[in-house]
């Protein structure tokens, strides 16, 4: 019996190593790529050859992506198959440059084995480029070509082309690493007073439902050439760095040309020094004047201090604030609370308000709510309410006139036989008075009790 147990065992043990999936994968296809903006997959071709038994294969992930094919793919034995494999993320996918995509492919035994694809997440307009040949204005066309510069099959796309020369707008087709070209008739009238150098060439990709816009350069070519180069950095020094170079074989005239209103030239400074400076209106107008010589660059260097006139405004700012707050403050109200210890044990606050006077007023009416589950213990300071609404939880007092910096004190106690625990808030305070024939209001500041277990703080603000 027991060499008979042992003898299945080792058979199970064998049907389960020939059973095993035993695959060989190749990866066909390379540099795949997947568009961030796109709602389109990232596409690998496999050549799989199954050297095990015929079995009905399953693709499948963990890492949140949907992924073809779904269902479950035959390969017989020996059997070499092209399998391709389509992945796209499941709902947000914030990742930007290379991926590693790990997946697997179960077998219809239940065995399966991990495989991995690599591929890079890139925005749109980082797959194509745009490029022209030279204008010659002896001639009366120019090649205009766009590349795809990825593994990504676009399909139809819309492209829009825009530069000083021409403009067009073309429908088309375009697949992995494929370069389209295109002859455009030129006009010599729509550049017949464009200077020699460097001109932008636009093109306003659509794809789907997403539009991009990349640059390209156009060169136009003359004897005399002269680059510029304009940069601008810094944030409370800004400095801005024009360059002209001489690429050509000939001296060459240079005129720079640069625009300041009256108050940023009051801090502003320039190196070298203009050759000209002329005022129109709100506007000073710079100009340099130069002959650079073959391979000369001349440097201009502008810059503006925008520190001294960002403090200056702050506190201007600072002072109006300051100003227009003292000025509409004719009443103050400092509001303060207390924790009282009862003889019966209950919960008790004492609340105190200062009432300053700023200027003189009249008819001051200081209006204070309690909470609801309170009540008002009937003993008062020196100023004694003039009116206690229980129903509404509301308390007032009432004075005919306040002098100039005259002080009050007005107080309550309010007792509950509920403890609080926890962050207690009380109502602001609030004051309506008469000055000059007109009424004001002043508010308060906040007041706050905290109790956890008994033990009470104080907060104010």
């Amino acid at each position: 019996m027991k060499r008979a147990l042992i003898t299945i065992f080792f058979v199970l043990i064998l049907i389960s190593s020939v059973n095993a999936l035993v695959l060989q994968i190749e990866k066909v296809s390379s540099e795949e790529v997947m568009i961030y903006q796109l709602s389109r997959p990232a596409t690998f071709d496999l050549k799989i050859t199954n050297q095990g038994f015929t079995d009905n294969l399953q693709f499948y992930n963990l890492l949140g992506f949907k992924m073809s094919p779904s269902g479950t793919t035959k390969i017989s034995t020996g059997e070499t198959k092209d399998v391709q494999i389509k992945i796209s993320p499941i709902g947000e996918f914030d990742q930007r440059g290379s991926y590693n995509f790990e997946y697997f492919i179960k077998s219809q035994d239940g065995s399966e084995i991990k495989e991995n694809l690599a591929f890079k997440v890139i925005n749109l307009e980082k797959a194509f480029e745009v490029g022209s040949g030279d204008v010659d204005p002896e001639t009366n066309t120019i090649e205009v070509a766009l590349y795809n510069k990825v593994n990504f099959d676009f399909g139809e796309i819309t492209t829009k082309f825009n530069s000083a020369f021409f403009e067009f707008e073309k429908t088309f087709e375009i697949g992995p690493n494929e370069k389209k070209e295109f002859t455009v008739q030129l006009e010599k009238a729509d550049f017949d007073e464009l200077m020699a150098g460097f001109y932008t060439l636009n093109a306003e990709i659509s794809v789907d439902d997403q539009e991009v816009e990349i640059e390209g350069q156009i060169k136009f070519i003359e004897k005399n050439i002269v680059e510029t180069s304009d940069k601008d950095y810094g944030f409370f020094v800004s400095t801005r760095i024009i360059e002209k170079t001489n690429e050509g074989n000939v001296i060459s005239k240079s005129e720079t040309s640069v625009k300041k209103n009256i108050i940023t030239r009051l801090f502003t400074s320039f190196s070298p020094e203009p050759d000209f400076v002329e005022r129109k209106g709100l506007v000073v107008h710079y100009t340099w004047n130069d002959e650079l010589k073959p391979g000369e660059v001349l440097k201009i260097s502008i810059k503006t201090n925008w520190l001294l006139p960002f403090i200056i405004i702050l506190l201007v700012v600072a002072v109006v604030v300051l100003a227009k707050q003292y000025t509409k403050t004719n009443l103050s109200l400092r509001k303060k609370v207390s924790f009282v210890k009862s003889k019966s044990g209950e919960f008790a606050l004492k609340i105190s308000v200062v009432v300053t006077s700023k200027k003189y007023i009249e008819n001051v009416r200081i209006m204070d709510r309690f909470p609801g589950m309170s009540k008002i213990y009937e003993r008062f300071g020196a100023e004694k309410p003039s009116r206690i609404d229980d129903k509404n939880k509301r308390i007032e007092w009432n004075f005919d006139k306040l002098e100039a910096g005259e002080v009050r004190v007005v107080s309550y106690i309010i007792y509950s036989k509920v403890g609080v625990v926890g962050k207690f808030a009380l109502p602001i305070t609030t004051a309506i008075y008469e000055k000059d024939g007109v009424i004001h209001e002043t508010e308060s500041n906040r007041t706050f009790f905290i109790s956890e277990q008994g033990v009470g703080d104080l907060e104010e603000e």
